[in-house]
């Protein structure tokens, strides 16, 4: 599951990202932020500068400063921020790319039944998810609101 934090992420980004598809875009305020995504301003100041120090934003000072996305919303990996926001995002510990360690209670790795089994869910789960990016998040938009308006 997304935690809050990553939901709140997520909403920040793509409200960056329709600005920057705008004809002339604005750096946007974290009031600004808050108000067009929904999600309360005293969560994003804390998440918005951990996705600075990841390079896909970037924030100015001043009278018309903000934050602004400074890479294409295609070029924006979810698995990435996935992981830099909650962490590793496999099912088991032994079965993480990122934060590997051997599951306490397990004997053997090699037939372990549970581990199997959840390899090959979590490898199909990697496929989609490594791919995705915030271009598509943006394009599914109207997509997503219809499933769950339904």
């Amino acid at each position: 599951m997304l935690t809050q934090k990553m939901k709140y992420a997520l909403k920040a980004l793509l409200t960056l990202a329709d600005e920057a598809a705008r004809e002339t875009p604005e750096a946007l305020t974290i009031e600004e932020i808050a108000r067009r995504s929904d999600a309360p301003k005293r969560f994003l100041e804390h998440i918005l500068l951990e996705i600075r120090k990841t390079g896909v934003i970037a924030s100015s000072r001043g009278r018309s400063g903000g934050y602004t996305l400074v890479r294409k919303p295609s070029e924006i990996s979810i698995s990435d921020l996935l992981r830099r926001i909650d962490g590793p995002i496999a099912p088991l510990p032994c079965l993480s790319r990122s934060a590997y360690q051997r599951c306490e209670d397990c004997a053997d790795e090699a037939s372990c039944r549970i581990r199997r089994v959840f390899a090959e869910v979590f490898w199909s789960y990697l496929v989609l998810i490594d791919s995705l990016t915030l271009e598509d998040m943006m394009r599914s938009g109207a997509v997503a609101e219809q499933i769950v308006g339904e």
